[in-house]
């Protein structure tokens, strides 16, 4: 009997030691779900205004919101309502019912009733519309994007394509599709 004593004690040593770690894992670990994190906005901003300025301390743009909302868990942010100005001459404004903004903020995705008014500069008389349904926007390269249709209006010229490609840099937009368009030229004299 005692033999079997002797034999049973290192196994009653390991199921204690056992328990015992399991018991020390649950405490370190809580009671955390192994499954995924939850979608749960940590911040929150509503009615804001952000200002960003060049190294000269010109103002570059600014940006009016109803609300930001960030996200930890995939590290994004959603912006209600944005609208956006851009203090170069001439001015331009962008606005959309939604941006989507990336975890390092490269990419903006604009999305619905999204509208870009270039205002008129001193050899034009009417600004530039441009409308479309979503736009992809690479603000540090300053470029654009949206393979939706597009429609560009100026006094009672229109143009219509079926995506676009924006490089602000260089002045260049390219239309893609079939495009078609009406362009009125504006008289101001005899001919």
């Amino acid at each position: 009997m005692k033999d079997r004593a002797a034999s049973l004690f290192p196994l009653a040593m390991l199921v204690l030691l056992a328990a015992l770690t399991f018991w020390l894992n649950r405490v370190i670990q809580g009671d955390n779900p192994r499954g995924p994190q939850r979608h749960d906005p940590d911040y929150w901003v509503e009615r804001f205004e952000m200002r960003r300025f060049d190294l000269e301390g010109k103002l570059q743009h600014t940006l009016v919101a109803d609300k930001l909302l960030h996200y930890p868990d995939d590290d994004t942010t959603i912006v209600t309502a944005p609208r956006i100005t851009y203090h170069q001459s001439p001015p331009s404004e962008v606005s959309a019912r939604m941006a989507y903004v990336g975890n390092d903020g490269r990419e903006i995705d604009l999305v619905d009733n999204v509208r870009v008014i270039r205002h008129p500069s001193a050899d034009a008389s009417s600004p530039t519309v441009l409308d479309t349904r979503t736009l992809k926007v690479f603000p540090d390269d300053e470029k654009a994007r949206t393979r939706d249709p597009v429609v560009i209006t100026q006094g009672k010229s229109v143009i219509r394509g079926t995506g676009l490609d924006v490089d602000n840099r260089s002045g260049i937009t390219v239309l893609h599709g079939r495009v078609t368009g009406t362009l009125h030229r504006n008289r101001t004299g005899t001919p």
